[in-house]
């Protein structure tokens, strides 16, 4: 996805993990931050939950009050798990001095830790399908009644109540736990849901009714508070399929059209691997954007299968393959890290080939994670081997080549199942071109590429630093470019890439992760190369008889990279 007015490649990036300090500090690491972010190239921020929630280490998805940003005495706390509005406010006047736009994570499906009490009418569901009533309706009481004292009518007067759900988990009188549908004129679960479990509306908590137009109402001056208030470009909507399509293309409709934002961004996060329904959710709601999902499990399966997994079909199934407009891509995010319920995180061998796939090719809105930039906090500092390292040095290097390279028509050369390529052209800003090589075998992988007939004589690189001999582009285009066993190089002309080939300069965590692959690669024709290339390499292995021996066996990668993670 690229800016053309701007000529630029856009990318976002997941300000925050799952176990980010609870230390109010967040708001003020974003804000220094914002330059580096800026530097290399990335566009738009998604911020955790700026809301308050129901406690001062809240993550921000048990939502208590939207109007509160951390300015007022609730739940325990001023400040959010992040910091106070203000250092919020600060950090994104900072981002927006630097080019970057802000997408707030919008939780609107739920609201938790009422202040009071209600009685009402409400009937147990079946966890597992949401459409059979397991018994007779009755009375229960639950802590539906929000008042936010603690702020006072500031920003809106408008106080919830049970009509305003459709659903919640618990009665307190007689201290039960269940999936409770509450009853009422008119009231039932949204229809135009997920419909895994019969119904998917209900997912944790006070479920909100966005039937009831004081709801929507009320929603909708939020959404412009935010506007107004903090100048923010976009949301994310979190738990996107548990929340009504239809209200959710409204609350889109109403920001573009009576608020004139006509360039309001929105991705939505809809967690399930069936494309059918992501399709059909995407007609539900115009112009939207959603996290390809399938594209991470994809990337979660070749890593775990090594040389197995045939990288042609990395992106089958995937949205950016049927609706590349839509889709943004990812690798990992804080439902996916290690100790989430989501967990699914890819091996760390193959974040390197997944971000090249994500970042570098035509298709698709790449967001990083920031916990494979800056690393991942232990999940309690008693078990500081639950953390995990980060990998700045390496995403650093491909958001530099999506900045500068990564343009213009692109060849695809998907034609073997361990070792695919492709070629980008360049553009008239941005003339440099780029070849990427990966492979997931358990040798060295090449193809001949053909960067274009104008290039004869020229110098490639390796951008990551990876191989260090250059390739020298014949008279018809063409030149025969590298990668090490389970790498991806980015091959680029060295005078425009020459700042940032040596590898010297990478943190020794990361040398030793990727930057010495020389020590379990050795160069391997691939059996169905033909004479002249088989020729070639041989003349190549003459010329480099110290390349060691390729690894033992594909399970070694994957046992250090466990070992690693956990």
């Amino acid at each position: 996805m690229a800016n053309d007015k701007q000529h630029e490649n856009v990318t976002m990036f997941q300000f925050f993990e799952w176990y980010s300090p609870t230390d109010h500090m967040h708001w003020i690491r974003l804000k220094e931050q914002a330059s580096l972010l800026s530097s290399l190239g990335l566009s738009a921020i998604w911020v955790p939950p700026p809301t308050k929630g129901t406690s001062p280490n809240d993550v921000g998805y048990g939502v208590y009050d939207l109007w509160d940003m951390g300015e007022f005495d609730q739940k325990g706390t001023v400040p959010t798990k992040y910091g106070t509005k203000d250092q919020l406010k600060e950090a994104i006047d900072e981002c927006h001095k630097h080019g970057i736009k802000i997408y707030f994570d919008a939780v609107l499906n739920h609201k938790a830790s009422g202040d009071e009490t209600e009685v009402f009418k409400a009937v147990a569901v079946a966890e597992d399908d949401r459409t059979q009533e397991i018994e007779d309706p009755s009375m229960i009481t639950s802590y539906t009644k929000f008042n936010f004292p603690g702020r006072k009518g500031k920003y809106s007067d408008f106080q919830w109540n049970h009509h305003h759900f459709s659903g919640t988990d618990w009665d307190a009188k007689a201290e039960r736990s269940a999936v409770f549908k509450i009853k009422g004129e008119n009231k039932s679960f949204a229809e135009d849901v997920d419909g895994e479990n019969g119904n998917f509306d209900y997912l944790m908590c006070n479920n909100i009714d966005y039937s009831h137009p004081d709801v929507v109402a009320e929603t909708e001056r939020w959404a412009q508070w935010c506007i107004d208030e903090f100048n923010i470009d976009g949301f994310r909507i979190d738990a996107m399929k548990h929340i009504s399509a239809g209200f959710i293309a409204h609350l889109l409709s109403h920001i573009r059209g009576q608020l004139n934002k006509p360039d309001f961004f929105c991705v939505g996060e809809y967690w399930k691997q069936d494309l059918d329904d992501v399709d059909i959710h995407l007609d539900n709601n115009g112009h939207i954007h959603l996290f390809d999902v399938p594209l991470h499990f994809n990337f979660k399966r070749a890593g775990e299968e090594g040389p197995s997994f045939d990288m042609r079909t990395i992106f089958d199934g995937t949205l950016v393959q049927s609706s590349p407009e839509a889709a943004v891509t990812f690798i990992d995010n804080h439902d996916t890290q290690p100790y989430q319920s989501l967990e699914s995180f890819v091996p760390s061998w193959f974040k390197p080939l997944a971000a090249a796939l994500i970042c570098l090719r035509f298709d698709g809105y790449p967001c990083l994670f920031y916990g494979d930039f800056y690393g991942i906090e232990p999940k309690s500092p008693s078990e500081p081997e639950t953390g995990v390292p980060g990998r700045k040095e390496m995403f650093s290097r491909m958001l530099l080549a999506r900045k500068q390279f990564a343009y213009g028509t692109q060849d695809d050369y998907f034609d073997h199942a361990n070792c695919i390529a492709w070629v980008r052209h360049g553009d008239e800003h941005h003339p440099g071109g780029l070849a990427v090589v990966m492979s997931n075998s358990n040798t060295k992988g090449y193809k001949r590429l053909n960067v274009g007939q104008h290039r004869a004589g020229e110098v490639w690189v390796d951008m990551m630093g990876y191989w260090k001999d250059p390739v020298t582009i014949k008279e018809d285009g063409s030149g025969k470019f590298y990668c090490h066993s389970g790498s991806v190089s980015l091959w680029v002309p060295k005078e425009e890439g020459k700042s940032w080939i040596t590898y010297e300069e990478s943190s020794p965590e990361e040398a030793e992760r990727h930057g010495n692959e020389e020590q379990h690669a050795r160069d391997h024709a691939h059996d169905d190369d033909s004479e002249d290339d088989k020729e070639e390499e041989k003349e190549f292995e003459a010329e480099h008889p110290d390349l060691p021996k390729p690894l033992d066996t594909w399970d070694h990668l994957l046992e250090d990279d466990k070992q690693a993670q956990h």
